[in-house]
């Protein structure tokens, strides 16, 4: 039985995957979707008037680190800042949550509503720890998510990339993504990992280097990922994270890693942190190389990007690239975590502080602007801080202002090392975003790069996941405080208070695959895994309120 209609009225619309720029529209809810307009005379059973205020989509954050065992680790290594921060309180609706910069699963999923953020993706989430990433998700409120499951330093599948047999890795890729129920393949340091397992002092320096033992090149892994990924349909296709992030000189590496596509779709994550010029060691010669990247991207449309955009303060490097975080315990000192997950992939976490008055940091606080600033298309580039390593999500109405206000931006250029503004190219941009590419970037975008066809718009057939704004002069301000938030047709957020607390779904995938192949997969288990092949898999009824998202899905 059908429920109740629920308009929402009157509102500046911006929908522009339907092509809606700020005209005043009506939007019609019924069973958590966007519906037609009823025939006329048939009155809705509840209304809200949306009339001067700014109404949007859900946001997207297609790119952050949530949940898994990295995100807890990441918790318990900083009890200070659970001593120190702000904490959510306990209400007849919520549960308590802590903050800081690896958020408690409460606070990350109210945070996240609170924003108008409505859904949430984790970015790296090793296979053997998949159950634990679901868990943690089932305990995330308010928010839909999904995650991205580690394949680049795979044993398997660095084995089967040296046979030479792409069928076998077609089929092993699918048989994982099913497997951890997880949204997409993630490469994370290509081969690179698993040198530095070999050889601590050292890592990948080109993507045409041996891998030990596999005689392999992450170029090979990139590739060949990226064909079998885009062969199966996946509604996002392979999800990369390139080698020598952080590293001055990289932006040849992420060229190259562009090259390596061949044509093939693909997204590179936190193109910030691999858009460096300059050589090895030397902050001397350390500048941006994000027009020589940028142009790339705008002549090569099978690419997207997120920024990965460094917001100054105190937050915490977590990722699967272990060598960066030994990297960054050399350069910081104190605390520092490496983990090495057998047969799959590595970890690295150490607290970091961005200072406007370093040079290095300054000039990656200004890149990650750039980006967005260069790419001509905004449906190409995704707002991210790559959540919490260049900062927390909070920032993201912070962001917006700097990119909607160039006086504002020029300001705090103005106030950070004073060598930046010969380093970059930030200063000579006075491109200002609309309210129409705002939304592209941080809610149409992304759900259109990530396939979900029911995210980012208000068409006929969207899911009802709305934010609704008071226009203000000051966009940091209007965006930090939407004034309703509805999710999935419920209205979640009234003026900034939380008003009931809901659960959302978990999307995943489960591309078709010759299951011949498991018999391969089992043999290795049984040879090299502590985990015995039939126990590995996770089954449908342990994610919560699973979504399965088709493969072979089509622009629209």
């Amino acid at each position: 039985m059908s429920q109740p209609y629920f308009k929402i009225a009157g509102g500046y619309l911006y929908d522009p995957l339907n092509g809606v720029d700020g005209q005043v529209q009506d939007i019609w809810v019924q069973d958590g979707r966007v519906v037609p307009a009823p025939a006329a005379g048939i009155r809705a059973d509840r209304t809200l008037d949306a009339a001067g205020y700014v109404v949007m989509p859900g946001g997207v954050d297609m790119h952050c680190h949530i949940a898994g065992p990295k995100v807890n680790m990441g918790r318990k290594m900083r009890p200070e800042e659970k001593r120190q921060g702000e904490v959510v309180r306990r209400t007849l609706t919520t549960h308590s949550g802590t903050l800081g910069s690896v958020p408690s699963t409460f606070a990350t999923g109210f945070k996240y509503i609170g924003l108008g953020y409505t859904s949430a993706f984790d970015a790296a989430v090793p296979p053997l720890a998949a159950r634990h990433a679901h868990e943690e998700f089932a305990d995330t409120p308010a928010i839909d998510k999904g995650f991205y499951v580690l394949m680049g330093n795979n044993h398997f599948m660095m084995k089967t990339i040296s046979e030479e047999n792409p069928q076998q890795l077609k089929g092993f890729i699918a048989w994982l993504l099913g497997a951890t129920k997880a949204y997409a393949p993630k490469l994370v340091n290509p081969g690179g990992v698993e040198v530095w397992k070999h050889h601590p002092a050292g890592n990948v320096d080109t993507i045409d280097q041996i891998v030990d033992h596999y005689d392999v090149t992450p170029r090979q892994i990139i590739s060949e990922v990226a064909r079998a990924a885009n062969e199966l349909g996946l509604p996002h296709p392979v999800h990369i994270h390139c080698n020598n992030l952080g590293m001055p000189g990289n932006w040849n590496t992420t060229l190259n890693t562009m090259d390596a596509l061949n044509g093939f779709k693909g997204h590179l994550t936190h193109i910030q942190f691999h858009s460096y010029g300059g050589g090895e060691g030397s902050e001397e010669s350390f500048c941006s190389k994000t027009t020589e990247l940028a142009d790339y991207i705008n002549t090569h449309d099978n690419l997207t990007v997120d920024v990965g955009q460094v917001m100054f303060g105190e937050t915490t490097s977590m990722t699967g690239d272990g060598p960066l975080g030994y990297f960054l315990h050399n350069v910081y000192g104190g605390k520092w975590l490496s983990v090495d997950t057998e047969m799959e992939s590595g970890c690295g976490i150490a607290p970091i502080k961005y200072r406007n008055k370093s040079l290095v940091h300054a000039l990656q606080w200004a890149i990650g602007l750039e980006w967005y600033l260069l790419v001509e298309d905004p449906w190409r580039v995704v707002m991210s801080t790559d959540h919490p390593n260049g900062g927390s999500f909070m920032a993201y109405p912070q962001i917006i202002r700097l990119l909607m206000d160039s006086t504002y931006r020029n300001d705090v250029l103005r106030s950070v090392h004073p060598d930046v503004m010969s380093r970059c190219v930030l200063g000579d941009i006075n491109r200002e975003y609309t309210l129409n590419e705002i939304c592209i970037i941080t809610r149409a975008g992304p759900a259109k790069i990530l396939g979900l066809k029911h995210k980012g718009h208000l068409g006929v057939g969207a899911d009802a996941d709305i934010t609704i704004y008071s226009p203000h002069e000051n966009k940091e301000v209007m965006f930090e405080m939407p004034r309703y938030v509805i999710k999935s047709g419920e209205i979640l957020i009234d003026e900034c208070e939380l008003k009931q607390q809901t659960f959302g779904k978990t999307f995943h995938v489960a591309p078709a695959y010759d299951v011949e192949v498991e018999a391969d997969i089992a043999d290795w288990f049984e040879q090299y895994y502590t985990v015995q092949f039939r126990n590995y898999p996770i089954s449908d009824d342990y994610v919560h309120d699973s979504e399965l998202v088709d493969c072979n899905v089509k622009e629209s």
